[in-house]
């Protein structure tokens, strides 16, 4: 490809609205151009990255013996209806209407979609499994888009769902779309990390998010360096200590605490580690008060919590609420005396002479124990976030925690959407059975934001060489006034495209500093000189997007040369 009959748009700066430097580096190199709040057009060298990316996920999903198939960006209502989630899928989802009054929406997912076509075309247990994939534009109507692709409400996804005759079936393809999202991954050159997470809105039993490291990502990812572990933190759990709390090392007293509303406030005041006070926090559900201690230095797990059966519901009470059932003001309520029902978080079961409130504005308890000063909570859940340097759960080391942007997510559905809208097949005794189905989707316009956050410089993208949009990009130095530079340009053009790399010629009349510029801005990995002066030395002068200097490399072995390079037999 030559810039000439190309499309190339730069910019010296990023737009005012960019944040990341994802969304500023793309809409300096022109990958993206915005439309409206979350929708961008992809310009020529974008829609380059995109294809590569689509291009990799695509082969290892039909090596993994997936089946690709397309399904309509608009879905009509009654699908949606069967299942209940036209109501329940919020306000994300896009409803619009034809001309006849119908009611359609513009897909966030196709689980309705795809398990239609299910009940309709399988029938017996001799057609399965099945694995279907599209790769899609998606629509979810954002409250706040931001980031730029990071969180648009337009996208390009991946996303596959699998049926079978039985669970033993599911689980084996649900390792193997684990194992083909790894080569995936491992194929665009991205540092990711595989962990255990929360279906969410999807629905099923089991489930793993991809993420991509990178410390602009939203998640909180918890691994264990030393073991297989990882988890996203809603899910993460960590092994508490073994030691049982000593017994209590004074007197139970109140004391007065002016002011004082948090726990770090609280410790500051009393001169103690925050460690040794416990929060209590007032929640209701089903017209019920509740409370939940945590460890004064930890933080609350909503998804944990909602997990617990009769706190599915939940939402935090109100100060009035606070106040007409235990007669203080939020940030002095605790739990000795009252007759609320109380759940502690596991880690506050190990503690002993801590400080906690006393239901008395302006005063907190010390040295308050179970057992002597209250009664042991009836309910003990884990409740929390894990915190860096705990124990993992799997005993075989400490924990750490990074953050990650989340790029593929796979579920184990079950027969969720199966038995809602009645997707059967006919055992091998004759019998009707519920179909069990898998989802498994990856971000396809996600992943471009996600590399460059984790491959920049302050020159710009830094782009794998497995979705660059070119591989090699020859720069010649008075291409248009020296023949010999024109002449060996057009060469080394002609014999690397022949060669099948995925070249661009910059054959423009520029300065030499504005095509560089622009090249290392674009991200592309390799770049090839070719000037008057390094031919006279039968050379041309080689730079690795990550080199810190250029190299000269003799005129009769640059082909060889960039074909190592790009490992090219």
């Amino acid at each position: 490809m030559r810039v000439s009959q190309f499309f190339i748009s730069t910019l010296k700066e990023a737009p005012a609205e960019a944040e990341l430097i994802s969304h500023k580096l793309m809409l300096r190199a022109g990958l993206i151009k915005r439309l409206g709040s979350g929708l961008y057009t992809w310009l020529p060298i974008g829609l380059r990255v995109l294809r590569k990316i689509e291009s990799i996920v695509r082969e290892e999903m039909n090596r993994s013996g997936a089946i690709e198939l397309l399904m309509p960006a608009i879905q009509p209502a009654e699908l949606w209806q069967e299942t209940g989630r036209w109501d329940v899928f919020g306000p994300q989802m896009l409803k619009i209407k034809d001309r006849h009054d119908h009611d359609f929406c513009f897909g966030p997912t196709h689980e309705e979609i795809i398990t239609d076509i299910a009940r309709r075309e399988i029938s017996s247990y001799r057609q399965l499994p099945l694995n279907f994939y599209q790769i899609q534009t998606k629509f979810r109507d954002e409250i706040r888009p931001r980031f730029g692709v990071m969180r648009a409400r337009e996208f390009l996804m991946k996303d596959a769902y699998s049926f079978h005759a039985d669970a033993d079936s599911l689980d084996e393809t649900y390792q193997l779309m684990h194992e083909t999202y790894n080569r995936i991954f491992t194929r665009l050159g991205l540092d990711f990390r595989s962990v255990s997470a929360d279906p969410g809105a999807i629905g099923g039993s089991g489930s793993h998010e991809f993420h991509v490291l990178a410390e602009s990502g939203e998640d909180a990812i918890v691994f264990c360096p030393e073991s297989d572990y990882a988890a996203n933190i809603e899910l993460a759990t960590s092994r508490l200590p073994a030691a049982p709390p000593e017994g209590p090392a004074g007197e139970l007293q109140k004391v007065s605490t002016p002011n004082q509303k948090t726990c770090a406030e609280v410790a500051g005041f009393l001169g103690i580690p925050l460690q040794k006070t416990v929060k209590t926090l007032a929640v209701t559900a089903n017209n019920t008060l509740y409370l939940l201690l945590l460890r004064g230095d930890h933080q609350l797990n909503e998804l944990k919590v909602r997990k617990i059966p009769f706190l599915a519901d939940f939402s935090m009470a109100s100060e009035q609420t606070i106040l007409d059932e235990t007669g203080t003001m939020p940030g002095y309520i605790g739990p000795v005396g009252l007759k609320t029902v109380v759940i502690a978080d596991a880690a506050v079961m190990q503690m002993n002479n801590f400080v906690c409130g006393a239901n008395e504005e302006g005063y907190h308890f010390t040295h308050a124990n179970f057992g002597r000063d209250l009664e042991k909570p009836e309910f003990v859940f884990d409740i929390r976030n894990v915190t860096a340097g705990e124990l993992s759960p799997d005993g075989k080391g400490i924990l750490e925690i990074c953050r990650g942007i989340e790029v593929g997510h796979i579920f184990k559905l079950r027969t969720k959407y199966s038995a809602m809208m009645k997707a059967h097949y006919l055992n091998e005794h004759g019998q009707t059975q519920n179909l069990e189905m898998g989802c498994y989707g990856i971000g396809i316009s996600r992943i471009v934001a996600a590399a460059i956050e984790q491959n920049y410089d302050d020159h710009g993208i830094i782009f794998p060489v497995s979705m660059a949009p070119f591989q090699l990009v020859i720069i010649p130095i008075g291409m248009h006034k020296n023949e010999q530079v024109r002449s060996e340009t057009e060469r080394l053009y002609t014999f690397f495209s022949d060669a099948k790399i995925d070249v661009l010629l910059d054959d423009r009349n520029e300065r030499p500093g504005v095509m560089f510029a622009d090249m290392e801005l674009i991200g592309i990995p390799h770049r090839i000189v070719v000037s008057d002066r390094g031919l006279k030395q039968s050379c041309v002068e080689y730079k690795g997007r990550t080199d810190r200097d250029a190299q000269t490399v003799a005129l009769d072995e640059i082909n060889t040369f960039i074909e190592a390079k790009l490992c090219i037999n």
